[in-house]
């Protein structure tokens, strides 16, 4: 079975339907990702584009905004490299206000490879759960 490649405008055109032609093409591209009958790969940095433009462009709430990606991300014709990681980033992101979803996924990132701290000086992070921010130069390590 041949994989395509499956870029930010067909997702964009799915969830928000400003084109309801390429959005009925979508779904039904989506619907045979789902059943088998095609299978599609992306990448990291279309997910990120997609929640940055459904947020700053659209302005859909990021509980909604984690619903969307999340299903479309479990349809087993969807492959995505470390999907895992990602599916947690986007609940990280929904219920964490202060962080955007870049940050939420490095999170994500250092839990899954055990790490807890992180050169940074965003103060964002001094808000989440056994992650600690070191400055540079600022005397640690």
């Amino acid at each position: 079975m041949t994989v395509r490649f499956l870029d930010t405008n067909i997702l964009l055109r799915y969830f928000t339907r400003d084109d309801e032609e390429k959005a009925g093409r979508a779904l039904t591209l989506l619907l045979r990702d789902e059943r088998g009958l095609e299978r599609v790969e992306t990448t990291l940095p279309v997910i990120f584009e997609t929640v940055y433009t459904l947020q700053r462009r659209y302005g859909v709430v990021r509980g909604k905004i984690r619903e969307l990606v999340t299903n479309v991300i479990a349809i087993p014709g969807v492959r995505l490299p470390e999907k895992d990681v990602c599916e947690a980033a986007l609940t990280l992101y929904a219920s964490s206000p202060k962080l955007s979803f870049a940050d939420a996924y490095s999170v994500c990132y250092m839990r899954e490879r055990g790490l807890t701290d992180i050169h940074n000086w965003d103060t964002d992070f001094d808000s989440v759960d056994g992650i600690v921010r070191i400055e540079p130069g600022g005397g640690l390590g």
